[in-house]
């Protein structure tokens, strides 16, 4: 009788405390880090340049798995029902997170309740840019050129819902024009083709656009933000040309599975912010054109209650521009 309490006794114990060992032990195996979009993309780009240091932080390899498709929905659909253990990890941002909670009629997931937020870590401007053979070299100018030449003209993006997207429908709007969207599987599909001048224009994130600006690539137009973005200082924005409501800024998030547990969410956490205060990581992203986000913006508090009021931002000129995807 004795023998059969104290062995009952002995598992009780074993399976209270795997859980916790566990968690604590944590990454005790490779980490997927899921990208929802293609790779070569500015995302991907941040991806990467966080992948490498995580790794060597937490001693374990976080593997980047790109997952495009939806405006980046299939890849949080993918992580949205994932075992909340702490090895499914999505890189995320304003598109996944925000817009498309809007944007699409069927949401594939619930951005504010489907998941364990973990970081907030970077932050990135988005400029406008057009072939560099174009008759344009100015805001003032492409406004005027887009008036006239609308029904022959043509933007893309990384797909229907993603923040290129939804920003290019803003641009479109304040300029009272309506031109032809070409949707892509990917960022860098869309580049590729502004490249070969199938298409006009992108409002591309400042990390994928720098290096085609500075290689004579592609032409600046604009700053589609509240400030002037890194790296290009000398370009103005929207609103100091006299365009408002253009701000489509862009920001870069982790998160876990809804249920992950808060040892190891926190623990990605302390190891993100570490990370970001790296300096060859904040060199590297300067390069890119992205900023670091200001440490008051950083934890799991903040980013929980941030996502529900990107949400919000983002639907009144969703709904006020009519767009909308299946």
């Amino acid at each position: 009788m004795n023998k059969s309490v104290h062995a009952l006794a002995a598992f009780s114990l074993i399976a209270i405390s795997t859980p916790a060992f566990a968690q604590s032990d944590w990454p005790n195996r490779p980490v997927t880090m899921i990208v929802p979009y293609a790779a070569g993309g500015p995302v991907d780009t941040v991806g990467r340049v966080m992948a490498q240091r995580l790794s060597e932080l937490l001693n374990q390899q976080i593997i980047v798995e790109n997952v495009g498709g939806a405006g980046g929905m299939t890849g949080a659909a993918r992580v949205a029902k994932a075992e909340p253990d702490g090895y499914t990890l999505m890189l995320s941002g304003s598109a996944v997170l925000a817009i498309n909670q809007t944007l699409y009629a069927k949401p594939l997931y619930n951005a504010a309740a489907d998941f364990e937020h973990v970081a907030m870590f970077a932050d990135s401007a988005r400029i406008l840019i057009v072939r560099k053979d174009y008759p344009v070299s100015n805001f003032k100018d492409f406004v005027a050129y887009a008036k006239a030449n609308q029904g022959k003209m043509s933007y893309g993006s990384a797909g229907v819902g993603s923040g290129i997207h939804v920003c290019s429908v803003l641009l479109d709007g304040v300029m009272g024009t309506k031109i032809t969207h070409i949707p892509y599987r990917g960022a860098s599909f869309a580049m590729q083709d502004l490249l070969g001048g199938r298409i006009d224009f992108i409002a591309e994130q400042i990390s994928t656009a720098l290096p085609q600006i500075q290689g004579g690539n592609v032409k600046a137009i604009v700053a589609l933000g509240l400030d002037r973005a890194p790296g290009l200082e000398d370009l103005p924005t929207a609103e100091e040309q006299g365009m408002k409501g253009l701000d489509c800024g862009s920001w870069a998030s982790f998160s876990f599975p809804k249920g992950t547990p808060q040892p190891i969410v926190q623990k990605l956490a302390k190891a993100t912010n570490e990370a970001i205060d790296t300096p060859a990581v904040r060199e590297r992203f300067q390069r890119i054109g992205v900023t670091v986000t200001p440490p008051e913006r950083r934890g799991p508090e903040f980013l929980t209650k941030f996502v529900p009021a990107e949400i919000e931002r983002w639907a009144r000129p969703i709904k006020a521009s009519g767009v909308s995807a299946e």
